[in-house]
């Protein structure tokens, strides 16, 4: 039996950029720390905005859901290892489907950013 190694820990996707985050905050806390409060309000404020705006995407195209044009037939996945959970891999077909998908995408990323760059202006 071979000896087990130790797998590397793998940290979180844009970790890096929540560590930049993290100075940079504690930058504004060192030079103005009166600075902290709104900086907070704002990130609050942008982050409600976002999930206004995916909400706002979902209630205006009830029947454009960027999923349901994903025609897609499953296959069995390969067996999986001890410790791992078996997952079904997805399969696209149409090309038009998928640009459709894509277009879908594209309409939620930009009635998202509109909304959030919208809050961050206004208020």
């Amino acid at each position: 039996m071979a000896p087990k190694t130790l797998s590397p820990t793998v940290l979180p996707r844009l970790s890096g950029w929540l560590f930049i985050t993290l100075a940079l905050a504690l930058l504004v806390a060192l030079l103005a720390p009166q600075q902290l409060p709104v900086s907070l309000y704002k990130l609050s404020l942008v982050s409600l905005a976002g999930v206004v705006g995916y909400w706002l995407d979902r209630s205006l195209f009830p029947y454009a859901r960027p999923d349901h044009f994903l025609p897609c037939e499953q296959e069995i996945a390969p067996a999986a290892r001890a410790g791992e959970v078996p997952v079904l891999l997805e399969t696209l077909r149409d090309p038009d489907q998928l640009r459709l998908a894509g277009t879908c995408m594209l309409r939620r990323a930009l009635i998202v950013a509109a909304t959030m760059v919208a809050m961050g202006l206004g208020a």
